[in-house]
């Protein structure tokens, strides 16, 4: 049996709060947003100091992302550590448990979107997350959950990114969170089948992209890079050469 707690204030309020209530693992939950509508792909931050609790957490839930939507994995092994250039450490940093922040999908993906907003694809989200808690803490325990964006006293408007097709990404963010601590607390081991078994290679599907992000969004995507393309950035002109290798 799972007790999850909804934190709500700015981010390091809701860590400490989490911390107060000794809770033994700490998700946010965000979706994705770039300027290329076909970005795609699943992602976990952790914080820079993440545990290793926390890292493979964070991968198990990306893999199952990845296998269950059929998309590639972002990240290295679906995680980033210590986020875009610190961005989203400070969403973490203060825990004191196993904590992870998600970019499952792309809002501005149409594809993704459709999803996001489907009550099949928020059903099929909030699976994998309650799937990858039960695996990572199968003992039954307290869960914080926090919504990224929304809830904040700084700023009480924020929604995070908009949705391809109506909506905000911090909103689909709590139908999904709310489906997952549905699911959590009424949890019965006797009752389920043995936990997802996710396989130990790197990525689900290859993900050899290349990308140029700035500020956190994505500007850029090239896909056709081969493992054996040469691929070789010129500080002084500053040039990306990429040369396919037969």
């Amino acid at each position: 049996m799972y007790d999850v707690r909804f934190y709500k204030g700015n981010y390091s309020w809701r860590q400490k709060q989490a911390n107060r209530d000794k809770c033994t693992a700490y998700v946010e939950h965000h979706f994705n947003a770039a300027v290329n509508p076909n970005s795609g792909y699943s992602l976990v931050v952790t914080g820079k100091l993440a545990s290793d609790t926390s890292k493979s957490w964070g991968r198990l839930y990306a893999k199952l992302v990845a296998e269950g939507f059929k998309v590639p994995l972002g990240g290295t092994g679906g995680i980033l550590v210590g986020g875009y250039n610190g961005r989203g450490n400070g969403n973490l940093k203060h825990t004191k448990m196993p904590a992870i922040l998600l970019e499952p999908l792309f809002v501005s993906n149409p594809q993704h979107a459709e999803w996001v907003r489907s009550s099949a694809g928020q059903e099929k989200l909030a699976k994998i997350l309650a799937d990858s808690i039960i695996e990572t803490f199968a003992d039954g325990s307290r869960i914080g959950f926090s919504i990224g964006h929304k809830y904040k006293t700084s700023r009480p408007r924020d929604r995070g990114a908009a949705v391809n097709g109506g909506g905000a990404e911090a909103d689909y963010a709590e139908i999904v969170m709310e489906k997952a601590k549905h699911i959590l607390e009424n949890y019965d081991a006797s009752k389920q089948a043995p936990p997802p078994v996710v396989d130990n290679e790197e990525d689900v599907l290859p993900d050899n992209d290349i990308r140029v992000i700035k500020d956190g969004k994505e500007l850029w995507l090239h896909v056709d890079v081969d493992e054996d393309d040469d691929v070789v950035w010129d500080e002084e002109s500053r040039i990306l050469n990429i040369t396919t290798t037969q």
